[in-house]
C-alpha cells in the first residue's frame, strides 16, 4: 500500500520531478469500498474545471475532437459527463496549434464537459513498421499522408497542453500483453518509467491534470514495480494501461489484483484504459477501478448493433424489419423514444446516415446508464451480490467459454 505523495514545491527540480499545487482534478471517495473484501468497487466523485464526474463512469471516444454521429447535444442527452479526445489523431489533424488558436478543444467542439485526452503512445506504437521506437521518444508516418512525424514526451505534453483538455496524459510505450516476450515487457515499461518523468518535468500548465500511465503487462511482479514507480510520481490519477488488447478476461483480472491492492490508500483515481464491454467493465468495477474508455459502443453500433439488456440486437438481421416495437422498452434514448426497430433496420439497409446517430445513441445511453446502476449498487451496497448473481448467469449459459470477440458485444447486461 503506498502514500499518495505530496508535492506542494513549484517548477522541476534537477534531483526528481515536482509540479505545483493546488491540483486542478480532485478525487473524493463517497462511498469505499466494503472492510469484507467482498468487492473493491467503490463510487466517489472527481472535480474537474468542467464539472464533476461521478465514478465509476464510462468516457465516450471523441477521436477527432467529436464522437462519431453525435453532437454536444446528444452527449448530454446520454449522460456523459466527461468525453476523451486523442493527442496523435488531433496534433496530425487539424494541428494542436490551430485549436489553440481557435480557443482550445472545449470551445473548438462547443463541449462543456470535462475532456480527457490520451497520449497518442498506443497509437503511435499500433503503426507497426510505420514506426521505430528510441529512448528519446518514437519517429513514424502519418496515416493520412504518410509525412514522417516525431512523438517525444515532451512534445505529446505540448500537445495536450495546447489542447486544453482538463487532464492529460503522459506519453508510454504500450505492448501488447499476451504477445510480448517479457524481454519486451519490461524494456517498454521501464522506458514509460523514464517517460513519465520527463512528463512530469514538462508539463507546467496550471488548470490541467496530469494522470501516469501504469504498464508491465501480464506479469505480476512487473505490474507490481510499475505501480509503486507511477505511484510515487506527483500525479493527479493512475492510468492502468496495456491491457483490453489481447489478453483474456481472466489474465486482466489477474493485472488488476496485482495493481489496485498496492493502491488501497493512494486517494487519487484509477482509469483502466480502453475497455468498453458492459461485462468486462463489471469486473473491472469489482476489481476497484473507477474510470474507463473505449470506441467499442460506438463502433458496434454504426455496424448495426445495439446493446440490450442479456444480449443484443443486430439490426441488419431481416427478422427486424417489420418489428413495430422500440429496440428497447423502457430505454430514454432518442432512438427508443420515437423509433421502431423496423425504422432503424431499413436505415441501416439504406445506408442512411441517421442510422449511425441513433444506434450510437442508444449504446453509448445504455452504457453510461449501466454504469449509474453500477454506482447505485455500490451506494446501497449490493454491488457483489449484483457481481455473484451475473456470473453465475453467465456460467450457467456457458458464456466464460464465448469467443473473445463475440464476448464483446453480444454478452451484455443490465445493471440497474
Amino acid at each position: 500500500m503506498i502514500p499518495h505523495p505530496v508535492v506542494d514545491t513549484a517548477g522541476a527540480p534537477e534531483d526528481g520531478p515536482a509540479r505545483p499545487m493546488p491540483r486542478p482534478v480532485g478525487f473524493l471517495v463517497t462511498t469505499p469500498a466494503p472492510v469484507d473484501g467482498s468487492t473493491r468497487a467503490r463510487s466517489g466523485v472527481m472535480s474537474t474545471p468542467h464539472g464533476d464526474v461521478e465514478t465509476p463512469m464510462f468516457m465516450p471516444v471523441g477521436t477527432n475532437a467529436t464522437v462519431k454521429a453525435l453532437d454536444p447535444d446528444d452527449l448530454h442527452e446520454v449522460g456523459a459527463s466527461i468525453i476523451l479526445s486523442n493527442t496523435y489523431h488531433l496534433a496530425l489533424r487539424p494541428g494542436h496549434e490551430r485549436i489553440e488558436r481557435l480557443g482550445g478543444l472545449h470551445r473548438f467542439m462547443d463541449w462543456d464537459g470535462a475532456i480527457l485526452t490520451d497520449s497518442g503512445g498506443f497509437q503511435v506504437v499500433s503503426l507497426g513498421a510505420m514506426r521505430t521506437i528510441d529512448e528519446d521518444g518514437a519517429t513514424f508516418r502519418s496515416h493520412l499522408d504518410g509525412s514522417l512525424q516525431r512523438f517525444t514526451p515532451e512534445h505529446a505534453i505540448r500537445v495536450q497542453e495546447a489542447l486544453g483538455s482538463d487532464i492529460a496524459v503522459c506519453f508510454d510505450q504500450p505492448v501488447p500483453p499476451h504477445a510480448s516476450s517479457r524481454a519486451e515487457v519490461i524494456d517498454a515499461t521501464e522506458r514509460t518509467h523514464r517517460w513519465a518523468e520527463r512528463c512530469i518535468r514538462a508539463h507546467q500548465r496550471p488548470d490541467q491534470a496530469l494522470f501516469g500511465i501504469i504498464q508491465g503487462g501480464l506479469e505480476a511482479d512487473l505490474r507490481a514495480v510499475s505501480t509503486t514507480t507511477l505511484a510515487a510520481m506527483p500525479f493527479d490519477g493512475l492510468c492502468i494501461g496495456g491491457l483490453a488488447g489481447d489478453e483474456t478476461p481472466a489474465q486482466r483480472r489477474a493485472a488488476l489484483d496485482v495493481v489496485v491492492p498496492l493502491l488501497a490508500d493512494d486517494p487519487r483515481p484509477r482509469y483502466l484504459m480502453g475497455l468498453g464491454s458492459p461485462m468486462d467493465l463489471m469486473d473491472a468495477v469489482d476489481a476497484g477501478v473507477d474510470l474507463f474508455d473505449s470506441v467499442l459502443p460506438a463502433r458496434v453500433a454504426r455496424n448495426g448493433a445495439l446493446w440490450v439488456p442479456g444480449g443484443r440486437l443486430n439490426l441488419r438481421n431481416a427478422r427486424f424489419l417489420d418489428d413495430p416495437r422500440p429496440v428497447q422498452e423502457g430505454c430514454r434514448c432518442r432512438a427508443c423514444r420515437s423509433f421502431s426497430r423496423a425504422y432503424l433496420a431499413h436505415l441501416f439497409r439504406a445506408d442512411e446516415l441517421l442510422a449511425y446517430r441513433l444506434a450510437t445513441c442508444h449504446n453509448l445511453t445504455f452504457t453510461l446508464d449501466f454504469m449509474a446502476g453500477i454506482r447505485a449498487h455500490i451506494r446501497a451496497g449490493t454491488f457483489p451480490r449484483l457481481v455473484r448473481d451475473e456470473r453465475a448467469r453467465r456460467a450457467a449459459f456457458g458464456i466464460a467459454a464465448m469467443d473473445p470477440d463475440d464476448r464483446d458485444t453480444q454478452v451484455v447486461t443490465g445493471a440497474a
